[in-house]
């Protein structure tokens, strides 16, 4: 929260979520909808996401009634989160730690009752802990306890670092401290993008990568945009890495993402393992493309109800350029043997 309100002024005059589910990572067939819901949605939208991100954590210090509605609330969160987006397993994580905001009390209704239920068993023990009727404690109770406690007075300490760079105006984002690695710092993204732009990347079998007859056919991915007829997919709570590494890939150049280039060689190559990762290749059954490319595409969602939605198109699409030119496998060969890559070989 505290790096939103200091990040994008999207965040400060509400309009963030105005351009949130068009341009999130993957986005599934609801976020399509929700893109065109009013101002004012949008705008209680932004409001419920600084009030659960800078208000509702600190429920958890004001009793057990406020950490039980803490837990409610943030697990409600991660659930809009899951229905409006494909941010797949970081939400199902996310609402793992709420459940210990749920005492026996809370969930003793979830269990069934009698002396020799899961349930009677906690409660004996617990009347049995009340009348001081346990036993006394043993030499591995002191030894646990007092490794608990070193414990937390480790964490604390290390966790120093992680709560300057919170605070810092200029925040490092998911950089880890210290070599035990068991208190790290993880920053959500401080910006909104605007627009969402895509690589695409093709091929051709023509001998000539630049003749104007050259038909050049798209690779298409697991889950991320590709053919604007394709509907939006759904995939929580699982998450397809490539996909997610191609949304960041579209915001730099090529320079800044080598292993593009790298997967460019794998498909040249028409690579089991690297075709595996993808939906569809219009090369599935021939021979391998004699050149790849990638070009570099703006996407908007169609209108419902609009003429591309009526000609069966999810989405919009406008060529911005090329994102890296026309690659083959002679041209990779220098490229891939200064990063030590082994040579794709045609299959």
């Amino acid at each position: 929260g505290l790096i939103k309100i200091r990040g994008d002024p999207c965040w400060r005059d509400l309009t963030c979520m105005d351009f949130h589910y068009e341009t999130q990572p993957v986005p599934n067939p609801m976020a399509y909808y929700l893109h065109r819901s009013p101002w004012w949605f949008h705008r209680f939208e932004t409001l419920s996401n600084h009030f659960l991100e800078l208000v509702v954590p600190f429920f958890l210090f004001l009793g057990r009634r406020m950490c039980i509605l803490h837990g409610l609330l943030q697990i409600l969160f991660q659930v809009v989160l899951i229905v409006s987006g494909n941010l797949s397993f970081l939400n199902w994580l996310t609402i793992v730690p709420s459940l210990a905001c749920f005492d026996d009390a809370a969930l003793g209704p979830l269990f069934p009752s009698g002396p020799r239920s899961l349930k009677g068993r906690v409660l004996a023990v617990q009347q049995e802990d009340a009348r001081g009727a346990g036993p006394p404690p043993r030499l591995g109770c002191v030894v646990r306890r007092a490794a608990n406690l070193s414990l937390g007075v480790l964490v604390a300490w290390l966790s120093v670092p992680v709560v300057l760079n919170l605070l810092n105006a200029k925040q490092v984002m998911n950089a880890s401290f210290g070599p035990l690695r068991i208190v790290n710092t993880y920053g959500a993204f401080g910006s909104v993008t605007k627009e969402r732009t895509e690589v695409i990347l093709q091929g051709t079998a023509s001998p000539n990568a630049s003749a104007p007859d050259a038909v050049w056919e798209d690779f298409e991915f697991q889950c991320k945009p590709g053919d604007p007829r394709r509907r939006p997919c759904l995939i929580s709570p699982y998450h397809y890495r490539l996909d997610w590494l191609m949304w960041f890939a579209a915001f730099q150049t090529y320079e800044h993402n080598e292993w593009i280039i790298h997967l460019a060689g794998k498909l040249l190559a028409n690579d089991p393992e690297a075709l595996s990762l993808l939906a569809l290749s219009p090369f599935s059954g021939r021979d391998p493309p004699r050149w790849v490319r990638g070009e570099h595409y703006r996407y908007k969602f169609s209108r419902p109800g609009g003429r591309h939605a009526a000609e069966g198109k999810w989405w919009v699409r406008k060529r911005i350029g090329p994102y890296f030119p026309a690659l083959g496998l002679r041209d990779l060969e220098d490229y891939f043997r200064a990063r030590e890559w082994p040579s794709p070989r045609p299959q």
